[in-house]
């Protein structure tokens, strides 16, 4: 792993693989960049690959700081468009779910004309206050505890608590033909076990960047603020968070967006169907003329 450019004293850990036209992966929680571990070999031939990991998360630092301050969508957002300017990464399509999926959205806000294209899943605008439901909220919970510091007492630092609190979220939150593997598990644990890792983590949810806090805050934009590079989102039919029947406003908030359902697909929709997820970025570069498809491919993607 190397590190990119510093910024409010973060660097991000990352692996880059492949050459040609730029992309940029942008894991979830609880995860790091190895949730693109699938993907990442079906691009290798067509495309400069970077996934980094995010801040707070695997080996990107992490800091004792206000977590409204370091680990919000503005100041993940900062570190990704700084990392992207570090590697002098032409435009480059970016791909992300969960938080990733957060901070690329919001990298098309404020910095478009650094942008080719997205490919998204969940969450995106337009969840409003159906966030509230019962069932919803029967799957939201965590945000909530999240901000309690008695999180810190009882998780941080404690491997054993690490592991089942994070098996419980991969186990739930996959669809039904993904199980995590019990050495994906032990490497996770690694990861978020050491002291103050966990905490990091849930810096982002501390921050009011969860989908519980910016859907409740949400409003429909004007027409011309709407997100206006083009962007593929990749639904998953069995993600318990985010239902298919949450993106009847997507247009509210895009101006060019097209939404794919993933049939029987979980959450963890990158190790869950990542061919899906390779068409679609190889697609997005052969649609932003980043990248042309061979004879015969039609734009889908043959591992490298």
């Amino acid at each position: 792993m190397l590190h990119g450019s510093s910024i409010d004293g973060f660097k991000l850990a990352y692996q880059r693989e492949g050459s040609g036209a730029a992309v940029v992966l942008l894991h979830g929680w609880p995860g790091d960049h190895c949730d693109w571990r699938e993907v990442i070999p079906l691009l290798r031939g067509r495309a400069d690959v970077v996934a980094p990991d995010l801040r707070g998360f695997g080996e990107s630092d992490k800091a004792p700081a206000d977590p409204v301050e370091a680990y919000s969508v503005v100041a993940q957002t900062a570190s990704a468009v700084a990392l992207i300017e570090e590697l002098a990464l032409e435009r480059p399509v970016i791909a992300g779910y969960d938080v990733g999926s957060r901070v690329a959205q919001e990298i098309a806000r404020v910095a478009p004309h650094t942008v080719a294209a997205l490919v998204v899943a969940p969450p995106v605008p337009g969840v409003g206050d159906r966030v509230l439901s019962a069932r919803a909220q029967r799957e939201f919970w965590y945000q909530a505890f999240h901000q309690l510091p008695i999180v810190d007492e009882i998780i941080d630092g404690k491997p054993a608590a690490v592991r089942a609190y994070l098996e419980h979220f991969w186990s739930h939150w996959s669809g039904p033909a993904y199980q995590p593997s019990e050495a994906e598990l032990d490497r996770l644990t690694a990861l978020y076990g050491e002291p103050g890792a966990f905490a990091a983590s849930i810096g982002w949810y501390r921050a009011g960047s969860g989908t519980v806090a910016t859907s409740l805050a949400e409003r429909p934009p004007a027409p011309a603020d709407r997100i206006a590079v083009p962007t593929t989102i990749l639904w998953p039919e069995r993600d318990p968070l985010f239902p298919p029947e949450w993106s009847d406003r997507v247009d509210q908030f895009f101006s060019d967006a097209t939404v794919r359902t993933l049939p029987r697909v979980g959450h963890f929709s990158p190790l869950e169907e990542p061919q899906a997820w390779a068409e679609a970025i190889a697609a997005a570069l052969a649609a932003s003329g980043r990248q042309s498809p061979g004879p015969g491919e039609a734009s889908s993607p043959r591992p490298g």
